[in-house]
């Protein structure tokens, strides 16, 4: 049998053929018809409205159960949720810039343009959630609603010059709780007022509705213990009275005007043309007397209900966000806000209002340094008052040229049995010289309200604040020329030089008063303390005591006492060595006792009781005789 061969060329023949084959099948595929390209283009573009259609029916849904979840929660204010939007709204002039949130239509943000804190921030009284303006109501389908978690929507336009923010916390459009702002230029007063329109049937009229208005107040100055002790209290006007509460404190109050949340040299304040009745006032003190690690002084708080009209709100109030400003309140008549001021009380206060603010205004007006206008009010005051001390020097000259007869009477009528007689003796001569000890106290008394009045208006004049003088930043707080690494008890942690000037001049003013005080004085009698030992005392504990007083004090102040004491000391060496004549002093005695003296009834009742004890004592020394 023949065995086949391979043949190559027969191989070469099928791969073509087979080649050809795949070629014809793989052309001959079937070309889409026009119906199918068709639904192909058709899928294409009904597909996105298909999820459009999905995606509208799960929004749908998602806004009827939203719908629902409001209407559950907010009843008849389920509006408001739906409509309303997260947000806020800026209304601001050249003083002030206020920001009302939506949520709640209240202040979150109050911002004095003007004025930086003792760090040289923005001076911010509402910030970062620190006030809350809230209103409490029961509706008519039993439920308590806050306005502070409702959403509020704001209108924003302008009234001329007044720009006029209209929150509205709706029903529906025409039902609606109203906060309206109105803010005018150049003023720290914000219009505010409370309305509703349409509600008479939506807010439970036989529930108790209650407005809560809190805020803690932020620390603002240099030292802390000076703005939150002394000068940050809560002021109010209640039965056309102002007064103060103190820290730690709470009262209920009725017929209330206003309320101050005062911070030393700024406050936040809300008046009501319709009195708050029922009114509960609180403050509490925030802060320790630790300078460090303190962002807020004290927190206050005022609740108090408020009552409907026909159904409605109807409140007209104001804010004032501002300086405490005696010259800009006294502005504001008929509110008394100016006591705000705190310029001290009865004669202190009357000294500030009427003589020492008008010569600072004076002054202010054409002297820009408010050191110099420290120095230039001391000037005045010094003036004003040498009349007292010349009284005071040409007495002491006086009680000088009789004191050797005082001493002789103490000579001549020794030993407490001759108490009486001696005191008589020496009154007489006194008397005949034209001369009394209290010739010598009075000058004194009437400086003490000058001193106390001054205490007063130089720290609490907000014109010093941040002012600076020579080496003292701000003439309202302390100035420091070196910082402690330690503390030391009721001084502070650092040495202010203004402080030690004034201690150093009242050290060498008492020195040199020093023989004016002894011959005022009588000389030491038996049984009696000896006046001129407490005396040297005092020359060394008066300025020690200013020392550590006045470290932590306004440099202003202690500038004032500094100048004021070096003025005193000249004024005292002028009168004492170039006014009085001691010789004509005593001349003047010599005739004035040749002149028959007059005495006065009360003068004859002294006389007649020191001489009805001057024998009752007599009665009893025979008695224990006997």
């Amino acid at each position: 049998m023949e065995q086949k061969k391979f043949d190559l060329n027969s191989f070469i023949g099928m791969l073509l053929l087979g080649g050809i084959l795949l070629w014809w099948m793989n052309t001959q595929k079937p070309e889409e018809t026009p119906e199918t390209s068709t639904e192909t283009q058709t899928e294409q573009v009904t597909n996105p409205t298909s999820i459009t259609s999905k995606v509208a029916d799960a929004t749908f849904e998602n806004d009827s159960l939203k719908q629902v979840a409001f209407q559950n929660k907010l009843g008849a204010f389920a509006y408001s949720g739906l409509t309303g939007k997260e947000g806020s709204t800026v209304i601001e002039n050249d003083l002030l810039k206020l920001t009302v949130n939506n949520k709640g239509g209240q202040i979150i943000e109050a911002l004095l343009k003007n004025y930086k804190t003792h760090d040289s921030l923005p001076l911010y009284l509402i910030k970062d959630n620190n006030a809350s303006f809230n209103i409490n109501f029961g509706t008519s389908d039993n439920r308590i609603l806050n306005t502070n978690d409702l959403l509020f929507a704001p209108t924003l336009t302008k009234n001329g010059d007044t720009q006029v923010l209209s929150m509205k916390l709706k029903v529906a459009e025409d039902k609606f709780l109203e906060y309206r702002y109105e803010m005018k230029p150049n003023d720290y007063r914000v219009g505010f007022a409370v309305r509703s329109q349409g509600l008479g049937n939506v807010i439970n009229a036989s529930q108790q509705i209650n407005l809560d208005w809190k805020l803690n107040a932020y620390r603002q100055e240099k030292s802390l213990k000076t703005e939150n002790t002394m000068y940050s209290w809560y002021y109010y006007k209640a039965d056309n009275e102002v007064d103060y509460l103190r820290p730690g404190n709470s009262e209920v109050l009725n017929d209330v005007n206003w309320v101050s949340y005062k911070q030393h040299f700024f406050s936040s304040i809300l008046t009501s043309d319709t009195p708050f009745n029922n009114a509960t006032l609180t403050s509490t003190d925030l802060a320790t007397d630790d300078e460090k690690e303190h962002t807020f002084t004290k927190s206050y708080e005022l609740k108090t209900p408020l009552a409907l009209s026909n159904g409605e709100f109807n409140y007209n109030m104001e804010w004032f966000y501002g300086p405490t400003d005696y010259n800009l309140l006294k502005t504001f008549k008929g509110t008394d806000l100016d006591q705000t001021a705190d310029l001290g009380w009865g004669i202190f206060g009357t000294l500030n209002r009427y003589v020492f603010y008008p010569v600072f205004n004076v002054l202010k007006g054409f002297v820009g340094n408010y050191g110099l206008i420290i120095i230039l009010m001391t000037i005045v005051v010094r003036i004003l008052l040498s009349p007292v001390l010349y009284k005071s020097y040409l007495s002491s000259a006086k009680m000088k040229v009789i004191r050797p007869e005082m001493e002789e009477i103490n000579k001549k009528y020794p030993g407490n049995e001759n108490a009486m007689k001696r005191q008589q003796e020496i009154m007489a001569v006194q008397r005949k010289a034209g001369v009394s000890m209290m010739s010598g106290c009075i000058p004194a008394l009437l400086q003490m309200p000058v001193f106390f009045a001054l205490f007063k208006f130089f720290p609490t004049n907000i014109d010093f604040r941040q002012k600076s003088f020579l080496w003292a930043n701000d003439l309202s707080s302390y100035d420091i020329i070196f910082k402690l690494p330690f503390e030391i008890p009721f001084y502070g942690d650092h040495v202010s030089l203004f402080p030690i000037l004034a201690s150093v001049a009242i050290f060498f003013y008492m020195k040199m008063n020093q023989s004016q005080q002894a011959n005022m004085q009588a000389p030491p009698q038996e049984g009696m303390p000896d006046m001129s030992k407490m005396m040297k005392w005092m020359i060394y504990f008066s300025p020690i005591m200013m020392l550590f007083f006045f470290n932590n004090y306004a440099s202003g102040l202690s500038l004032y006492y500094f100048i004021s004491n070096l003025l005193t000391i000249a004024i005292m060496f002028v009168i004492k060595n170039f006014v009085i004549d001691e010789a004509k002093i005593h001349a003047q005695i010599e005739e004035n006792k040749k002149k028959p003296v007059k005495k006065s009834k009360f003068r004859e009742r002294l006389d007649a009781a020191m001489k009805q004890a001057q024998e009752q004592q007599a009665a009893q020394q025979k008695s224990k005789k006997k």
